[in-house]
């Protein structure tokens, strides 16, 4: 029997006018915005609607992706789309986590808010930094880091492209030990900050002590962690997972391949863009995978996954 799995998008896919056209056409959708609005003292319609200088600054990123992706996620629920399994990259765990019933509205949008400010400055701004690294595999990745001190490995996103973090000149000289041992190409991102590394783990001790306001609720389907990339069932380990989950690896590979074990042959990304499409083309390209990004596509993915 086909197994149907939500997931979610992290930082980096956000793009000026993302949910504006569910905005005007769902009543849930304008419901997500305004709740999220009032909640922060925020104008979340022209954050994520209008040109601005906040969008990609991450103490807001985070709540707007959250904030959007949510949105998006009820329009397509109202129409009779239910998941088996839920997973999100990094961020996007928060909107996993929602979808499988372990966090309301309100808790999901006001803790990344607060996640987004913890992550922007725990670690000074500009000595940290990230880079993607094309066309090696994790094995010989893993060893050629293991010599280099204060880099580690951020994202595991799919065969042939995993992400480096660190203190920037440390991820910078990192570059050529990685092409030494058959990396194509070293790309550096633009963030504010190492993370997912060691060096945010004070980002995760507050973290620890936001979560513990959290109204975790029982799960009503498992999601699969970054951390671990396996399936959560009990939602009493979650808030451990996402203090963790702010300097630990993202296991984003991993929690597909542990998706496509458990029986998953249907993935619908919910967020802007086709980022972990394209990941997951890289890992099994036999699966199907539908986008939820603009307003029109909930009614040709409900379409097509209603049969």
């Amino acid at each position: 029997m086909s197994k149907i799995a939500f997931i979610f998008p992290g930082q980096g896919c956000q793009t000026v006018g993302m949910g504006k056209d569910f905005y005007e056409n769902s009543e849930l959708a304008k419901e997500v915005y305004d709740k999220a609005s009032e909640l922060l003292q925020l104008d979340m319609k022209a954050l994520c609607f209008e040109e601005n200088d906040k969008l990609d600054l991450t103490e807001y990123t985070q709540a707007a992706l959250v904030t959007t992706c949510i949105a998006m996620e009820r329009e397509l629920v109202n129409k009779g789309i239910t998941p088996d399994m839920t997973a999100g990259l990094s961020l996007g765990e928060y909107c996993a986590i929602y979808a499988a019933g372990g966090m309301s509205l309100e808790d999901a949008i006001r803790t990344v808010r607060i996640r987004g400010i913890l992550m922007q400055d725990t670690y000074p701004a500009g000595e940290g930094g990230m880079a993607a690294v094309l066309g090696l595999d994790a094995a010989p990745m893993e060893h050629a880091l293991a010599g280099i001190k204060d880099v580690w490995i951020a994202n595991y996103n799919c065969p042939g492209q995993i992400v480096i973090t660190g203190k920037a000149d440390a991820v910078k000289a990192a570059a050529e030990p990685l092409k030494a041992v058959g990396a194509k190409r070293i790309l550096p991102l633009k963030v504010s900050g190492p993370f997912h590394s060691p060096l945010l783990e004070p980002a995760g001790a507050k973290m620890e002590e936001e979560l513990d306001k959290v109204a975790f609720t029982p799960l009503t389907v498992p999601y699969v962690t970054n951390v671990t990339a396996e399936e959560v069932t009990e939602i009493s380990e979650t808030k451990a997972l996402l203090k963790k989950q702010i300097y630990s690896s993202v296991r984003w590979e991993q929690s597909m391949r542990r998706m496509l074990e458990a029986g998953v042959d249907t993935f619908v990304e919910i967020g802007p863009g086709k980022t972990l499409n394209g990941f997951m083309r890289k890992i099994d390209r036999s699966v199907k995978v539908y986008n939820v990004a603009a307003y029109a596509d909930v009614e040709s993915v409900a379409a097509a996954l209603k049969g």
